[in-house]
């Protein structure tokens, strides 16, 4: 996505009904994307890596706490709170199947997507996210990277957009499996979120990792 796209997407959509911290929990599911094979980390369970005495899995959870469903696409793993499991078919098809299976477990109008590899994600980001996706004219908020990259696997959609998004991709491709998320959402009026204190990092790598452990220990001291 160019930046001009980008610029031109993401202009402020004023008025319209807007989320308060104290509504999102009433509205809105959350989908937690666990799967895929975690190459860069030389194939581990990259949910499960411990960030912070926390497991990554966990910490999306954590940050997700609102949610009045929350479903987790990916295998069956021991979680700090009740989740529906889901697997997307074909079993690693990419996220853009991972995120059909998750959905189609959704029946609040909002949907919060997480990757599950993301160490410092928080509620308030979350509750932001969804306050600018309820914005009027949005159908998503997408958090941008600090290098100015946004991350649709750390966003807020309208539930309904997602799925007619869905439903077009595949009809227009026949298949899910193996296609970027951006082929949906390119097709969204979103927002971009940008990002505040370091929290759109992924746990992509052990270097990121190893960083991500430190800082997290820094500030528990």
């Amino acid at each position: 996505m160019g930046g001009d796209d980008r610029a031109a997407r993401s202009s402020p959509l004023d008025g319209g009904a807007e989320l308060s911290a104290d509504d999102t929990g009433a509205c809105y599911d959350a989908v937690v994307l666990a799967g895929g094979r975690a190459r860069r980390l030389g194939g581990a369970d990259k949910p499960m890596v411990s960030v912070g005495g926390m497991s990554l899995l966990d910490r999306a959870l954590q940050a997700c706490d609102g949610a009045g469903r929350t479903v987790v696409v990916g295998p069956h793993r021991a979680t700090v709170r009740p989740v529906d499991h889901v697997r997307e078919s074909p079993v690693h098809g990419g996220p853009l199947a991972a995120l059909a299976a998750g959905v189609s477990r959704v029946r609040a109008p909002f949907v919060v997507v997480l990757a599950a590899d993301l160490p410092f994600v928080r509620q308030e980001t979350v509750a932001e996210l969804l306050r600018q996706a309820a914005g009027s004219g949005a159908e998503g908020a997408v958090m941008l990277e600090t290098q100015g990259r946004d991350n649709p696997l750390f966003a807020a959609y309208r539930t309904a957009a997602v799925r007619r998004g869905l439903a077009l991709t595949l009809a227009r491709h026949g298949v899910l499996t193996g296609l970027p998320i951006r082929v949906l959402t390119r097709a969204l009026a979103l927002r971009y979120v940008p990002d505040v204190g370091g929290v759109s990092v992924d746990c992509d790598t052990w270097e990121v990792v190893a960083l991500a452990r430190a800082i997290l220990k820094t500030n528990a001291g």
